[in-house]
């Protein structure tokens, strides 16, 4: 068993990275760019699984934000499961999955999201920043859509035409318990 100290630490790190996640949501929903600009490391990369988002570099990440909000209006970023994984000793670098739900404006309309983070995180002088996030969405659907659109697999909306989701059917482990159950 590790040391007090260093259980302590690794606690003091978790409670950073959450403290992280939650000022993400609330500095994207606030459109406070200047802050912002402190989650991510230097050198980071914010990308969507679908490949519309990718860029890399604070001013870059910064630069593809300004080109989402010309496109969104007032919304809400809600996280709800956060999982976190220390590399190594717990001191340089952590994984994470975040889950969370989103309400906004998009396209003139009302739109919910289901949203997955796949999170790299590293410790730097100034604390833990985010390194590497690609976001994934479950749907992105109008809200009148949303009491059926778990029957399609098509339930990105975000751009107009429906298209496959990102998960859970794109995950392996879907994939193969799939395969598995078919005779």
């Amino acid at each position: 068993m590790a040391n007090l100290e260093a259980r302590i630490a690794k606690l003091e790190a978790e409670s950073e990275i959450r403290q992280l996640i939650a000022r993400y949501c609330f500095y994207i929903d606030e459109r406070d760019i200047a802050k912002v600009r402190t989650l991510f490391t230097p050198d980071a990369t914010l990308r969507s699984a679908d490949g519309v988002m990718n860029a890399t570099g604070v001013d870059a990440i910064i630069e593809q934000y300004h080109g989402r909000f010309e496109v969104l209006g007032a919304g809400w970023h809600f996280m709800h499961d956060i999982q976190l994984d220390f590399v190594g000793d717990g001191t340089v670098e952590a994984t994470g999955k975040v889950s969370g739900h989103a309400e906004l404006w998009r396209l003139g309309q009302m739109m919910v999201t289901g949203i997955r983070y796949q999170d790299v995180y590293r410790n730097t002088p100034d604390g833990w920043r985010i390194h590497d996030r690609t976001i994934s969405f479950l749907y992105y659907v109008p809200l009148k859509d949303y009491p059926d659109i778990l029957k399609t697999v098509d339930r990105n909306h975000a751009y107009g035409v429906p298209t496959p989701a990102d998960f859970p059917e794109r995950l392996p482990s879907w994939v193969e318990y799939e395969k598995s159950r078919q005779s």
